[in-house]
């Protein structure tokens, strides 16, 4: 029964949040250039104050979740994000009432509160439920939690183009309303009973223990070569990911332009995220089914082949000749990141100890974190300098050292296979 409850309460953080995040993010870019006016390289200055933000407390809330309570930083991770949402909402009439400062400037502080919020979930939502779990049975509920999250994505996308015929920021209202609502039903519902506090000494108990906890967790992860190594590439996945998440919506609506019909943009935005959404079910569902989320060397193969599809869909997006090519791409990209996601946690978690994964995973976010910090603003210059076409471009080239780790360490199985082998027997 706990673990069916533990189950059941993960579903629902990830549905809900999947349904806030699509509601926020389906058509966040009509509100950022349309309605506050913001340009290419604002878009990814905003995306570098965010990484910045995750980048300095990604350590120290992940430690916060190894040491004292997973639940309380999810709860308490999920209710910042919320105000921090309403805030972005909010922006517009800020700026119609004069206020001397830009607008650019209210999304930088509200996108401090989105990230800051979202350290204390990244990383303890996962350790949280591993621990009710277990080790060996999360693979498949991280699989049944992408395809609700998608679920929920679709509902989120037409909610988010409902709203913002209405009014380009009530989605950021409603999505930051419903981040606050889940942190209330988290308070009241989620119990944490799989989790072993650890040990904190009387006399300067906080700091001590914060240190000895992410002292052991960098030490995982300076022990592990394939962990480290992981890390370091994870510095250029999150540049790659941070110069496309930022400019594929600019792009297609600067750079490519839209159909002529009556179709508005906000619709089409809508149907682009919904079309993306009953895509990667059924693919989601087909990899849940034909791969073993237990065997390392079956998820390695699946995540070096999403890889290279996915460098392929950038790719495609940034040499797209119309519309039509520039969408294929997206929603191919999209269908390879939703398959890719539940694969590379279980295949990283797989590795990870419970008393510092946590610690850990906020460690390998923080790699991430620094990549798009310091890939953003590059991928963004290219993007003034020459055009965003050359910025995607970028983004591709830097997927291209993910790829060759997991070659690497697909290649270091096949070299083991004889061993493995002979162990079995």
């Amino acid at each position: 029964m706990r673990k069916l409850q533990a189950s059941q309460m993960y579903l629902l953080l990830v549905f809900t949040m999947a349904f806030a995040s699509s509601t926020i993010f389906t058509t966040y870019s009509i509100y950022y250039v349309t309605e506050l006016g913001l340009r290419p390289f604002e878009l990814l200055l905003i995306g570098t104050v965010l990484e910045i933000t995750v980048l300095v407390f990604e350590g120290i809330t992940g430690a916060v979740a190894d040491l004292y309570s997973r639940r309380l930083s999810v709860i308490i991770g999920v209710t910042v994000m919320g105000c921090g949402f309403l805030l972005e909402g909010s922006i517009v009439w800020f700026t119609g009432l004069g206020t001397d400062v830009p607008a650019v400037a209210w999304v930088m502080a509200a996108q401090l509160l989105f990230g800051l919020g979202w350290t204390f979930v990244s990383g303890a939502d996962t350790a949280w439920i591993m621990d009710e779990l277990g080790d060996g049975k999360a693979g498949n509920l991280f699989m049944r939690a992408e395809k609700a999250s998608l679920a929920a994505s679709l509902l989120g996308a037409g909610t988010s183009v409902g709203l913002s015929l209405a009014a380009p920021n009530l989605p950021y209202i409603a999505g930051g309303l419903i981040y606050l609502m889940l942190g209330l039903v988290l308070s009241l519902l989620m119990k944490e009973t799989g989790f072993v506090r650890g040990e904190r000494e009387a006399e300067a108990a906080s700091f001590k223990a914060w240190a000895r906890t992410w002292q052991s967790g960098a030490a995982v992860l300076i022990n592990s070569p394939v962990l480290l190594l992981l890390a370091v590439v994870t510095l250029f996945s999150g540049a790659a990911s941070e110069g496309y998440d930022r400019l594929w919506q600019i792009h297609l609506i600067e750079g490519i332009g839209f159909p002529d019909s009556v179709i508005s943009m906000a619709v089409w935005f809508g149907i682009i995220s919904a079309s993306s959404t009953l895509l990667a079910i059924p693919a989601v569902h087909m990899a849940e089914r034909r791969i073993d989320m237990h065997k390392e060397k079956v998820l390695t193969a699946a995540l070096l082949m999403l890889t290279l599809v996915r460098i392929g869909a950038i790719l495609l997006l940034a040499l797209a000749p119309g519309f039509y090519e520039a969408v294929a791409a997206v929603l191919l990209l999209a269908v390879a990141g939703a398959v890719n996601e539940p694969i590379y946690k279980t295949w990283l978690n797989l590795r990870l100890e419970s008393r510092t994964r946590a610690t850990v995973l906020s460690l390998i976010s923080q790699s991430d974190a620094l990549g798009q910090t310091a890939g953003g603003p590059a991928v963004g210059y290219i993007g003034s300098r020459f055009s965003i076409r050359a910025s995607l471009l970028a983004a591709a080239a830097l997927l291209f050292p993910v790829a060759v780790l997991f070659a690497r360490v697909q290649r270091k199985h096949r070299q083991s296979r004889p061993v493995s082998a002979e162990s079995d027997r």
